[in-house]
């Protein structure tokens, strides 16, 4: 509980480029991909897959240099996946030293982590950036509250293959968690549109903990306790931001189709 605590107080300026946004948050979605690439690709090689770091980061690269040069652009994000496809496909050509497996997890480390990350930037730059916040209060909320809500009442585990200690208990405490924080968040930030955050908080926990539980997938493959050491307490940054890869694009979408 202590080190979750200190490394919890380490992230505390993360905050503060949420605050500020614009171009300090596209360096951190930039620098969590970078970063997070690494750590999801030296999974992959401990298991004897090797994808391309030079191609991911390259694409991260683009990406967040596109959206500075050309904004929010879709037609622009459609080009980037379909080379980013290419790519990855194209990496493949090596037949003797690499197989289909070094391509695939090069194309998934990229949506995976370059892409999905990327989201919260789009967010940003919408008409309802204050959405930013609730993609951490639905993730960390929805975290803190099932860990708390596991403590005191789990007892039937929801995931025992994946994640031993994650309970059925823990989870509806943590979706009604989610749901409240968000609620809140709405109703002193985004009055007009309370609902509406209200539920980003419950089915964003939900997603929030789908992505956990697909990061904690990767790792019994990959057969690694963490994907990194770089944050105390919680291994590296695919450890601590596993959950807010889904929950970002989950959020983008809900408002563009949900919020008018």
């Amino acid at each position: 509980m202590k080190t979750r605590i200190i490394s919890a107080l380490v992230m505390l300026p993360l905050l503060a480029v949420l605050y500020f946004g614009g171009i300090w948050l596209v360096g951190a979605a930039l620098l969590i991909s970078v970063i997070g690439v690494k750590e999801f690709f030296d999974g992959f090689n401990a298991c004897d897959i090797r994808p391309s770091r030079k191609i991911a980061i390259a694409m991260a690269v683009i990406l967040y240099a596109g959206y500075l040069t050309l904004g929010n652009v879709s037609d622009f994000v459609g080009v980037w996946l379909v080379a980013s496809v290419m790519a990855s496909l194209v990496y493949g050509w090596d037949i003797k030293s690499r197989g289909i497996s070094d391509s695939i997890a090069t194309l998934t480390g990229i949506v995976y982590v370059v892409l999905f990350p990327y989201f919260i930037v789009l967010i940003d730059a919408s008409r309802y950036k204050h959405l930013t916040w609730l993609v951490l209060i639905a993730a960390f909320g929805a975290d803190i509250m099932a860990y708390f809500s596991g403590m005191a009442f789990g007892k039937h585990k929801m995931a025992p293959n994946l994640s031993p200690k994650k309970t059925i208990e823990g989870a509806i405490g943590g979706l009604a968690g989610a749901s409240i924080f968000s609620a809140l968040f709405g109703y002193f930030v985004m009055p007009d549109i309370v609902v509406q955050c209200a539920i980003i908080g419950v089915l964003g926990g939900a997603v929030s903990m789908a992505g956990d539980l697909t990061a904690s997938a990767f790792k019994r493959q990959m057969g690694i306790k963490d994907y990194g050491k770089i944050i105390p307490g919680h291994g590296g940054i695919l450890d601590r931001f596993d959950s807010v890869l889904f929950v970002a694009p989950f959020v983008y979408y809900f408002s563009v189709f949900f919020i008018h």
